[in-house]
């Protein structure tokens, strides 16, 4: 059994994805499930940065330093697949996340895609 991790799914994450991270373990939030379905990225992450969680997201401007510097945060994780259907996501995400742990994605932008990781140290 992977470590758990602590990871805040952003609003256009639905439950079938949390449940699938759920299934294996994982302390799961989902944005619209505690009242930001309508929250801006900056009030997400602060919000995840607040419970010590990991964003994951599909929000490219993440990692878009002029509209959201991130700086100190537990890691946001931006995956990037097409088309985003739950399935494609969940396969691409649970394997990746079974290799890696909370401390690992501390103040790193995870850029997962269906090849590859992209790691960005975010804090300087």
């Amino acid at each position: 059994m992977p470590d758990m991790l602590r990871l805040y799914l952003d609003q256009m994450f639905n439950i079938r994805i949390a449940d699938a991270l759920r299934t294996e373990g994982h302390d799961v939030l989902r944005a619209s499930e505690i009242g930001q379905a309508r929250a801006d990225d900056k009030e997400v992450l602060h919000k995840a940065i607040a419970d010590n969680r990991i964003l994951v997201t599909l929000d490219e401007h993440f990692g878009d330093w002029v509209i959201l510097p991130l700086s100190r945060h537990s890691g946001v994780i931006r995956i990037k697949v097409n088309p985003t259907t739950s399935e494609k996501v969940v396969r691409i995400l649970l394997p990746f996340l079974r290799s890696h742990t909370q401390e690992e994605f501390k103040d790193h932008l995870v850029i997962l895609s269906v090849y590859k990781a992209k790691w960005i140290l975010t804090a300087f």
